[in-house]
């Protein structure tokens, strides 16, 4: 077996790892390294995508490899594509639906399978559905745009308006009957001059052929559907994803980690293995915290949370029902929510309200699938206005300008997400502290220093990464012959704990067992 990490070594993120035996490959994740794009781009700008994956190749934001799709390479790079190395991929397998992890999957080889929990690939496919055709095109999945030569010349591509949209083939851990027609239905395609969805193969992992034998397994992280694998070949390999053991499916990961306990190679994050952290805060806690927060609240509560973590808005759903209040999610949300329900069918919307925009007008997807099945769930802003106590609101630094139709009264603000990181982001903490004191908001979760800088509060956040006490002792447990760390900022943390059996391999570089 032969393993080449592509990118992610030693960077939090952009986890590209191929696994290669007997003339069969996988690829497991195939993410975006916000590290490196944040060398050269920043929020409002991104890769030229009229230029298709040319920036991308130059700036070595891609492997140098032959495996992305034909319509994304312009004219004057094919030749220089089509002398590197076209390594064999029957699928990447995607551990869940950060982007760091598959950020740039949709730009490999339409003929390259996806392998996903079905929760990931509804929750890639809402992602791709409310988009609103944004820059970043990596994450066109399952469905995606055919681009075209915009002129004779070949060095300039458009989307193809006539072409309707191509889809890969599907792989999921398990097999879901009812998963089709959500997977292969783009709000608005019902018009008959509207561009729709080619369907795929949609099979399970057990029905498919894909050179080795693959074994998934449900992980507890930030995001719904996080998923480990065991891959059997000539020799036997894990790889985690990203994970940890302090959320609310803890268990899960335990279950792997039994599994585990065969492989002969790890391949495991390592994300907190650089940080000296004195608490590991587990998802009770910041339930807890937060409860006894909005227990002493008055007027408006506004929660802050990342987008996706569909755990911890479950933790503010019980919070507002324990504190007699109502829970507000914005549209995008709802459609997220309505995407769970296809594949689990759980109707986590039950029991929620539905913020309702001052906008010109609704997209598609908002229109005929938030709006047509729940309307009676939205709330407009002076509702809220008229009796602010009864209300959680979740919120976060885009969303501030549609406070001033709410026009709070003071409050509580709740900031329950990570920490900053870089410059333009402490920038943001100080704007959106601006857009605080305004309306008088009592905050809690971060404050702003003298210097202008933001300060965090422990115990409103968990962190979706295994601790370094908890790696190191999983490790023991697990046992294997060879350790490989990914996703770190610190691999020579695993070299200083397991000697020799800590493989230690920089981006680009391959080992063989």
């Amino acid at each position: 077996m032969k393993i080449v990490i592509y990118d992610g070594a030693n960077t939090i993120g952009g986890s590209k790892i191929h696994v290669e035996e007997c003339n069969n490959g996988l690829f497991l994740d195939f993410g975006m390294n916000f590290a490196k794009y944040s060398l050269y781009y920043e929020e409002f700008m991104s890769e030229r995508t009229a230029r298709g994956i040319y920036d991308l190749w130059h700036l070595n934001l891609l492997p140098k490899l032959n495996i992305y799709r034909r319509d994304l390479i312009p004219r004057d790079l094919v030749n220089e594509v089509t002398r590197y190395p076209k390594v064999p991929a029957n699928a990447v397998l995607i551990s869940h639906a950060h982007l760091d992890h598959v950020g740039n999957v949709a730009l490999l080889d339409e003929n390259i399978s996806i392998v996903g929990s079905p929760t990931t690939i509804a929750i890639l496919k809402a992602l791709n559905d409310t988009s609103g055709g944004g820059s970043h095109f990596g994450m066109e999945i399952p469905y995606y745009k055919v681009k075209k030569n915009k002129d004779s010349e070949g060095y300039i591509l458009e989307a193809d308006k006539k072409s309707h949209y191509p889809s890969r083939k599907v792989i999921l851990s398990e097999a879901i009957s009812s998963f089709h027609d959500f997977l292969f239905y783009r709000p608005g395609q019902e018009s008959p001059k509207a561009k729709k969805i080619i369907p795929s193969d949609v099979k399970s992992l057990n029905d498919e052929d894909l050179g080795f034998e693959i074994k998934a397994f449900s992980v507890d992280h930030s995001i719904y559907g996080a998923t480990a694998y065991i891959i059997e070949g000539d020799v036997s390999l894990a790889y985690t994803g990203d994970f940890r053991l302090h959320g609310k499916s803890g268990n899960e990961t335990r279950k792997f980690i039994r599994e585990a306990k065969n492989a002969s190679i790890l391949i495991t994050e390592g994300t907190r293995t650089g940080r000296e952290e004195h608490e590991n805060v587990s998802e009770q806690e910041v339930y807890e915290n937060a409860l006894k927060i909005v227990e002493e609240a008055k007027g408006l509560v506004i929660g802050d949370f990342s987008a996706r973590n569909f755990e911890r808005l479950e933790s503010f759903k019980e919070i507002a029902e324990k504190t007699e209040r109502e829970l507000i999610v914005t549209a995008k949300d709802a459609y997220f929510l309505h995407a769970l329900k296809m594949v689990e069918g759980v109707d986590r919307l039950k029991g929620l309200r539905i913020y309702g925009n001052f906008k010109a007008s609704q997209q598609k997807w908002e229109e005929l699938v938030v709006w047509s099945n729940y309307a009676e769930y939205y709330i407009s802003p002076f509702e809220i206005r008229k009796n602010q106590g009864d209300y959680i609101l979740c919120f976060s630094f885009y969303d501030m300008p549609h406070l001033l139709d709410v026009m709070p009264n003071g409050g509580t603000y709740i900031y329950s997400s990570s920490e900053a990181f870089g410059e333009e982001q402490e920038f943001s903490f100080l704007r959106l502290w601006n857009w605080l004191q305004y309306f008088g908001f009592e905050v809690h979760g971060f404050r702003i220093n003298g210097y202008g800088k933001p300060i965090f509060e422990k115990g409103l956040h968990a962190s979706g990464h295994i601790s370094r006490e908890e790696l190191r002792d999983i490790i023991d447990e697990v046992d294997p012959d060879y350790i490989i760390p990914v996703h770190t900022e610190n691999p020579m943390w695993f070299r200083n704990n397991w000697g020799e059996k800590a493989v230690v391999l920089r981006n680009g570089e391959s080992w063989e067992v």
